[in-house]
């Protein structure tokens, strides 16, 4: 069961990686939002998987969910900033 685990948090290590690209190269200003908040989401997951790798989920799910809870914040108040901003749908020159 173990080994299902190491897999499952190689293949999330994977996605992670994809979605950071999506956050360094992303054309617009939301599109690194999101990419910022789905690192968090699989962070999060990820967070769960340790736990219970090292059987003590009782412990990582408390962590897990301060840390969701700070990506939703983060997202929110980036969001909010950039909506006032007036620079959400410009896109950048390179």
């Amino acid at each position: 069961m173990d080994t299902l685990f190491l897999v499952c948090s190689l293949i999330f290590s994977v996605l992670l990686a994809l979605c950071l690209l999506r956050v360094v190269g992303g054309p617009t200003v939301l599109d690194r939002i999101l990419g910022g908040n789905v690192i968090g989401t699989k962070v999060t997951v990820l967070l769960l998987i340790i736990g219970t790798l090292y059987h003590r989920v009782e412990m990582f799910v408390d962590i897990a969910i301060a840390y969701a809870l700070l990506n939703f914040i983060a997202t929110l108040g980036a969001a909010k900033y950039f909506l006032h901003s007036k620079k959400v749908g410009l896109q950048e020159d390179d």
